[in-house]
């Protein structure tokens, strides 16, 4: 195991950010020994971010953002042979997708470059399934040799930036860098969206397009966790890129009936019994508008995760397994429990 001087996060007020604070200081048990804590982190939060809990964690915090190079120059300035772990990054924003390149592209850069500057031993980023886009069939996996097709600009953005990534991967002077592929994720800490996907299902209103047969790959919180662990402390992982999720993919179908049988069995949750299905063109429709929606410089969320409900996005997580160990902790069914259990005891409730 890699002994770095310190560990370093970004993104650490987010949903993934704060569950690796937390394995990396107090520890969660379940991960084993790499996931025991005792470790000393520092964390970039922006201005405005309520960062008490990684006060408790015992973090040192430097406020700022990746945007500014500045600030990332401030974050790694006296950090030589540090870990880098760089979570930050914007999926939906506001109003606009110039956000997608600011932010997923430039802020990238400049965290590259400080890191290189004040040698930083290793570089781990968080991309996404996006840059490679959706799988062709339902039986199809993507692996690590998969090309690049970008889903909309968001995945475009993530392309760009695993690109660059890539090439400072064989330039001289930048320190080990490492790039995880996480799919859509789930478990404690989720973001109130989640919760509303959470409260779709239980009243029924959830769209299954078509059938409902198309695959997701999903990765549970802890999952993604242990799997960045790995790689972090991995000396195979130098130059690297890992897909990171569950044992399999999902058909959508499953994914609503598992939500719907631990509502109902696991928490006595009243739930409708029929799942809206829509035909398939709807997704279609709105792939249209979202292009079209996109291509003016705007961003619609809704629209956006509707342009995408019939499409499979599946990965083989077999060169994650066997070159790191990963082996995921926790099924769906297991992982949806826990995650309601969260939503019902920390005011999300449904």
């Amino acid at each position: 195991m890699i002994d770095y001087s310190k560990i370093i996060l970004t993104g650490a007020t987010g949903w993934l950010g704060s569950r690796l604070a937390l394995a990396l200081t107090r520890g969660i048990k379940e991960l084993g020994a790499i996931g025991s804590g005792g470790k000393q982190i520092k964390c970039l939060v922006k201005s405005g971010d309520n960062f008490d809990d990684l006060v408790d964690l015992g973090a040192d915090i430097i406020v700022g953002d990746i945007t500014n190079l500045d600030d990332c120059r401030a974050l790694l300035k006296d950090e030589e042979g540090c870990l880098l772990i760089h979570t930050a990054g914007i999926i939906h924003p506001k109003l606009f997708t110039s956000d997608f390149s600011r932010i997923n592209v430039y802020g990238t850069k400049n965290l590259l470059n400080a890191a290189a500057t004040f040698k930083a031993s290793r570089f781990l980023v968080i991309s996404s399934n996006s840059p490679i886009g959706c799988n062709p069939s339902p039986e199809h996996l993507f692996t690590e040799r998969s090309p690049f097709n970008p889903y909309m600009k968001y995945g475009k953005s993530k392309q760009v930036m695993e690109t660059f990534l890539q090439g400072a991967i064989n330039s001289k002077g930048y320190p080990e860098i490492s790039i995880i592929r996480p799919p859509w994720f789930y478990g404690p800490g989720q973001p109130p969206r989640q919760t509303d996907f959470f409260r779709m299902i239980r009243d029924g209103k959830f769209p299954l397009m078509g059938d409902g047969l198309n695959k997701r790959s999903m990765g549970f919180i802890d999952n993604l966790v242990l799997g960045i662990l790995l790689a972090a402390y991995s000396k195979k992982a130098a130059g690297e890129i890992y897909w990171i999720a569950d044992e399999r993919p999902y058909t959508m179908l499953e994914i609503v009936e598992t939500v719907k049988n631990v509502m109902r069995n696991e928490f006595k949750i009243e739930v409708k019994e029929n799942n809206l299905h829509v035909p398939s063109f709807i997704s279609d429709f709105a792939r249209i508008a979202d292009m079209l929606t996109q291509s003016a410089g705007l961003y619609n969320q809704k629209i956006h995760v509707l342009s995408e409900m019939n499409q499979t996005i599946s990965c083989d997580i077999s060169k994650a397994k066997s070159e790191l160990g990963f082996q995921p902790i926790c099924s769906i069914d297991e992982g949806m429990r826990r995650s309601i259990d969260w939503c019902l005891k920390n005011n999300q409730e449904f």
